[in-house]
C-alpha cells in the first residue's frame, strides 16, 4: 500500500513538472511575438547571479492613454492591459485599460501590473519581462538591446530572445569573450 501511494505521489509530481514545461514550450513556440525596444539597467544580484535588468518604452504609460482616461494612477498591483501595435521595427503601446480590451486585427494585448510611479501623470507597468538571466561573468551587453517576447492570448508575456545590435545575445557575449582573450 505504501509503495503504491509513494508511486502515485512521485508520478503526480513528475506529471506536474512535465506539464509546466510543456505549457511554457507551447507558449514560446505558438504564441504571437512582439519586438520591444529596451535599455539595460543593472547586471548583478549576489544571491541570484548575473542578469540584465531591462526597461521598456511600454513600461511608462501616460494617464490619457488609458480607455477610459484615468485621473490618477491605479494602486500598485492592479492589473493593466495594454494593446500593442507594430510601429516600424517595434511594437508600441497604442492604448491601455484596467479591463481586458478587445484587440484589433494588428494588435496584441499584453498584461502587466501597476507599480508605484514617481510621475503623477503616468502609470508604471511591470510585465514580468524586466529581468533576463545570463551566463556568469557576462554582465551588461554593449549595444542596442531589443527583446522578442511571446505573448499568448492570456497576455502573460515571456522573453523568447534577447538581441544586441540585432544579433542574439548569446552570440554577442561569445564574441566579446573571444575578443577579451
Amino acid at each position: 500500500m505504501k509503495l503504491k501511494l509513494l508511486s502515485l505521489v512521485i508520478g503526480l509530481q513528475v506529471a506536474w513538472i512535465l506539464g509546466t514545461v510543456a505549457m511554457q514550450e507551447n507558449k514560446l513556440r505558438y504564441a504571437p511575438t512582439v519586438l520591444l525596444e529596451t535599455r539595460p539597467v543593472d547586471p548583478r544580484d549576489l544571491l541570484r547571479g548575473d542578469f540584465v535588468t531591462l526597461g521598456y518604452a511600454i513600461s511608462q504609460l501616460p494617464l490619457d492613454q488609458f480607455r477610459p482616461p484615468l485621473t490618477a494612477a491605479p494602486p500598485p498591483g492592479t492589473l493593466v492591459y495594454v494593446l500593442l501595435e507594430p510601429r516600424g521595427a517595434f511594437h508600441e503601446a497604442v492604448s491601455a485599460s484596467l479591463q481586458p480590451p478587445k484587440a484589433g486585427p494588428r494588435q496584441i494585448m499584453i498584461r502587466g501590473t501597476a507599480e508605484h510611479s514617481w510621475r503623477a501623470e503616468s502609470v508604471r507597468v511591470h510585465y514580468g519581462l524586466e529581468q533576463y538571466f545570463v551566463a556568469e561573468g557576462t554582465g551588461n551587453p554593449q549595444g542596442k538591446v531589443t527583446v522578442e517576447a511571446a505573448v499568448p492570448k492570456s497576455g502573460r508575456a515571456t522573453i523568447k530572445e534577447v538581441f544586441v545590435d540585432g544579433k542574439p545575445y548569446r552570440e554577442v557575449m561569445k564574441q566579446q569573450a573571444r575578443e577579451r582573450n
